[in-house]
């Protein structure tokens, strides 16, 4: 199954959205946080995002959410790392997360799963 990151400044923000997707994706998704910065408090860091990643992989890839800013910034240096492997959408958090968790666990590939969060742009509510 692919697994799924959120990054955010925000600890608070990122274990929120990933305990929402989770839900939303029946329980079977992996989503993992990677939320604020090395100190505890709001930023971000690479080395919490890997180690979502590692958490979050169970072989079918993964996908990257990012909140804004220096949080895409971030996403991009773990890509480096990552050949193909791991991808980030350009999707909305809280709704892409829920639509990638939903594509997740009805067992869609790495590039569907992006796609399914990538969708989400076209959620308008109004």
């Amino acid at each position: 199954m692919v697994g799924i990151v959120i990054i955010s400044h925000s600890r608070l923000l990122a274990e929120g959205t990933a305990e929402l997707a989770r839900e939303m994706g029946v329980g079977e998704a992996v989503v993992e946080p990677a939320g604020g910065g090395p100190d505890g408090g709001l930023g971000t860091s690479p080395d919490l995002v890997e180690r979502a990643v590692a958490a979050a992989d169970g072989g079918d890839g993964v996908l990257l959410l990012a909140d804004l800013g220096s949080s895409v910034l971030t996403a991009r240096i773990v890509l480096e790392d990552h050949q193909g492997r791991v991808v980030l959408a350009d999707a909305p958090l809280v709704e892409g997360a829920v639509a990638a968790a939903s594509a997740a666990a009805s067992g869609a590939d790495l590039d569907g799963v992006r796609a399914a969060a990538e969708s989400a742009h076209e959620l308008h509510k109004r």
